[in-house]
Parts: structure tokens; C-alpha cells; sequence
């Protein structure tokens, strides 16, 4: 039997050396596509109701300019998401879980647009909503009985909430850019009434603390709302003073584009279809 075995184990022993250099060809074939597939990024856009109206179909007449906004931009190099929600503060968007939801797939070169403070000067404790932050940027805290989740908080302020979303996005190895919130229809001698003082001025403040790119989208398109007839403009808000009818999500969107395109040393604007 051993004589019979031996002349066929050259054979074998060929047959056996040609597969394994087959698999370990294969295997760096395969290694090396896989090194020169690039993560294509991700344009995350977090928010509230004027950045996504509804479920952003805008049937309810109202439309956010984050359901707007990717037309302007080359969706074959990048994916955008407005994940934005109504009725959310900074504060709720994180007690939500949905920040959270949105660290477990933001990755390095990916991109964060945030805008937050419509809905943050609420009550910190109410048993309608329980959303608002204590204001400023400041570390204080308070803590309260949340009645809607049930259950103890600590609430912290607006800035220290923008500050954990621009700290988490850089964590990352992406790239945080805070928005100053849209201005609402409210005009006082002749100009809109900016929040300079509060929400769009304390964003400028977290940007400037923590490195991220801002865009003053308040002052911005309260501007642009200046040129304009009034009329045209009271025409943007078909329910309230703040949320805006698709025209108007339109061009506080082409505003967004123009401050990514101002923004020095942030390479968004490379995917941007109008350079």
C-alpha cells in the first residue's frame, strides 16, 4: 500500500499548492478593491421643524429648508440626510436617542449641520413638552422631574448641548458646522427681528469655543428678507410666524449653500454641484 500511495503524492501535493495559490490570489484581489473603495460621506443635518416640516413631504403646506437643500449638492459623491424633527430642542433630540442613533454610523469625512434654539426657550419641566434648556452657553445645570419621559434630568444649557454635538462630530473625525436659527416672520421699524442676542448669538459662541464652521443664517436671511417686498415675504409663512411654506424653505436652503461656500478650510463645498 505505501508503495502504490508514493508516486501519486507529487500529485497531490501539486494540486494542493496550485489551489492554495488560486485562494491567496483571490484573497488579494479582493483586499486590495476593498482598499480602493473610499467611504462615500454622509451629510448629516439635524434640527427641528424649520429645517424638516412634518415627514418633509410637505403636504401639511410647510416645508423645511433641509428637505430642500440636496439638489444642491452632487449625490452621487455624497449622501444627504436631513434627520431633523419637529418639535425637538437641542436638549430633546438628544433625550430622544436620535443623536445617539446618528453616532453609530457618522464616520471620519462625513459632515454635520446643525440648527437648533426654536424650540428651546420652552419650560424644562412642563407636561406638554418639557424641551427647554437653560439659557446661554454656561455650564450650569438644574435638575427636574421629566413628566413626560417619567423619570429625573439633569438639564444643562443651550450651549453646553451644541457644544456635546460639535465635540461628538469632531470626535469622529468629521466635520461640525452650526447654524444660527432661521429668523422668524417678526419685524420691528422696518427690519426682522434677529436673535443676535440669544439663540443665533450663543451659536456664534459655541462655533467660536469649540473650532466648528458657523453659518449666521439668522442674520442672513433676515437680510435677504429686508430686500424684499413684505408682502412676498409674509406670503413664506402660510400657519405662523415660523415655519416656512416650500418657496421659503427654497431660500433659506440657497442661503445654507451660500455660507458652506463662504466657509473657510471646510472642504463641503467641493460637493457642492454650483461651486
Amino acid at each position: 500500500m505505501i508503495g502504490d500511495m508514493s508516486p501519486k503524492r507529487p500529485w497531490i501535493q501539486k494540486i494542493f499548492i496550485m489551489k492554495t495559490f488560486k485562494i491567496l490570489f483571490l484573497a488579494t484581489i479582493v483586499s486590495f478593491s476593498f482598499t480602493f473603495i473610499e467611504h462615500k460621506p454622509v451629510l448629516y443635518i439635524i434640527g427641528d421643524s424649520t429645517v424638516r416640516n412634518g415627514d418633509g413631504t410637505g403636504r401639511n403646506g410647510q416645508v423645511g429648508w433641509g428637505s430642500v437643500i440636496d439638489v444642491h449638492f452632487d449625490t452621487s459623491k455624497i449622501d444627504v440626510r436631513n434627520l431633523a424633527i419637529g418639535g425637538r430642542s437641542s436638549r430633546t433630540f438628544i433625550t430622544d436617542g436620535r443623536w445617539d442613533k446618528i453616532l453609530e454610523t457618522l464616520r471620519k469625512n462625513d459632515y454635520v449641520i446643525m440648527q437648533f434654539g426654536h424650540n428651546d426657550g420652552g419650560e424644562l419641566d412642563d407636561t406638554a413638552r418639557a424641551r427647554g434648556t437653560i439659557r446661554g452657553i454656561g455650564e450650569d445645570s438644574t435638575e427636574i422631574y421629566n413628566p413626560i419621559r417619567k423619570m429625573r434630568e439633569v438639564v444643562y444649557s443651550y450651549g453646553w448641548y451644541m457644544r456635546k454635538y460639535v465635540n461628538d462630530t469632531k470626535a469622529r473625525g468629521a466635520t461640525a458646522i452650526v447654524c444660527s436659527p432661521i429668523p422668524r416672520n417678526e419685524w420691528k421699524n422696518g427690519k426682522v427681528v434677529r436673535s443676535g442676542e440669544s439663540y443665533a448669538g450663543w451659536a456664534k459662541q459655541v462655533a467660536e469655543q469649540t473650532g466648528a464652521h458657523f453659518i449666521d443664517l439668522n442674520d442672513m436671511i433676515a437680510t435677504e428678507y429686508e430686500k424684499m417686498d413684505t408682502a412676498k415675504v409674509h406670503s413664506f409663512f402660510p400657519a405662523d410666524h415660523t415655519h416656512t411654506s416650500k418657496e421659503g424653505a427654497i431660500l433659506n436652503a440657497q442661503k445654507v449653500v451660500e455660507g458652506i461656500k463662504e466657509l473657510k478650510s471646510c472642504d463641503l463645498k467641493k460637493y457642492l454641484l454650483n461651486k
